[in-house]
């Protein structure tokens, strides 16, 4: 007789193990929802037991924070892909406008809601996001800086367009969770219009700028 020979278990390093969890949970958080987010769940979709992910992340709030700041670098990553690095600046942010505009980044406006309102009650996550804020200011900011550097853009405070920009998204994904989708034709085009208006461009520049 022959035996079957036994698959090899490979045991994960306690990185591998750490990062596993935070993306599991920060997956979770993107599809349901920040305050639905349990060790009992994540360690479900592990198939693992509740205790282990304690012994990574000891309280629950920890867990939240770490899982909010993981998905919201990931989707960042995603509005700013290296690929674009070389593309002329009103190229890029007609790009990164599109993105903030597309349905894969739903689920993200929908987490920065929840964040926001859970926010009030949990001061560690209060601080999680505001240093996220202020990451989103700086990259967007930058880019406009890049703009005027050559000429592109006409604006002497990219600190203020890119806060006009911002509350502009946040306005629009303030619908993210209707159902069915509240739409108009005044939202459609708000946020190209407004950044063409704050930079001096001629309409429909970063629209038609893919």
């Amino acid at each position: 007789m022959t035996s079957t020979p036994r698959a090899v278990r490979t045991r994960k390093t306690a990185q591998e193990r750490r990062t596993e969890i935070l993306r599991t949970a920060a997956r979770l958080a993107l599809e349901r929802g920040l305050e639905r987010v349990t060790m009992q769940l994540v360690a479900d979709e592990l198939g693992v037991r509740p205790g282990l992910i304690s012994h990574y992340f000891p309280a629950i709030d920890d867990l939240l924070c770490d899982a909010f700041a993981c998905a919201v670098t990931r989707e960042r990553d995603a509005l700013h892909p290296e690929g674009d690095a070389e593309l002329p600046p009103t190229r890029r942010l007609g790009r990164l406008l599109h993105r903030f505009r597309g349905e894969e980044f739903t689920d993200l406006g929908r987490l920065w809601l929840n964040a926001r309102h859970l926010s009030r009650y949990r001061p560690k996550l209060r601080d999680v996001v505001a240093a996220q804020e202020a990451i989103m200011r700086d990259s967007v900011t930058a880019l406009i800086e890049d703009g005027i550097r050559t000429g592109e853009f006409r604006t002497d405070d990219a600190f203020g367009v890119c806060l006009a920009l911002l509350v502009t998204i946040d306005g629009l994904g303030a619908y993210a969770n209707d159902d069915p989708a509240f739409t108009h034709p005044a939202l459609d085009n708000l946020l190209f219009t407004t950044a063409e208006r704050e930079l001096g461009l001629a309409a429909g520049t970063l629209r038609n700028a893919v």
